[in-house]
């Protein structure tokens, strides 16, 4: 049984990730494309969705990060620890079904876990090479890049 005000978690509505990894030598910031066309594990943000300035609704819990690292980490194959997320990070997007939370979390390996990305059908990008990426999305690797940033 649900309780009131809170909404039922649907495919749509699952909390997505935004994997980067930031070189600790030059700073070279990349983030992880996934075979679906989005940068928002593990699946893509429905295009007409929109960017919400604040969190809302009735819901005042949140889903933590740490599972969502952690499942995450098991379907890269990686050993737990492989991404750090970052907790004070939290976007959440307008889509069918209400809304939709984002993370952030960053590979903790010296180098992009390049082997672990193309399993799953990924690549790690530059910022530029996201243009094609719908709205709300290029909106939260803006996001997610100045929080990097420290901005």
């Amino acid at each position: 049984m649900q309780s009131k005000g809170r909404a039922k978690m649907t495919e749509h509505t699952e909390p997505r990730l935004i994997m980067f990894h930031k070189q600790k030598t030059s700073a070279r910031t990349r983030f992880l494309w996934l075979d679906s066309g989005t940068v928002c594990g593990f699946a893509p943000i429905p295009r007409l969705s929109q960017l919400l300035d604040s969190v809302t609704g009735n819901d005042k819990v949140l889903p933590h990060p740490g599972a969502i690292v952690h499942r995450a980490e098991a379907r890269l194959g990686l050993p737990s620890g492989s991404l750090e997320a970052m907790g004070d990070f939290h976007a959440q997007v307008d889509v069918p079904g209400g809304p939709l939370s984002v993370f952030l979390a960053g590979f903790t390996t010296e180098d992009p876990p390049f082997a672990a990305a193309e399993q799953v059908g990924g690549r790690f990008i530059d910022l530029p090479d996201a243009r094609q990426l719908p709205p709300a999305e290029l909106q939260l690797l803006r996001l997610a890049y100045e929080y990097l940033l420290g901005g």
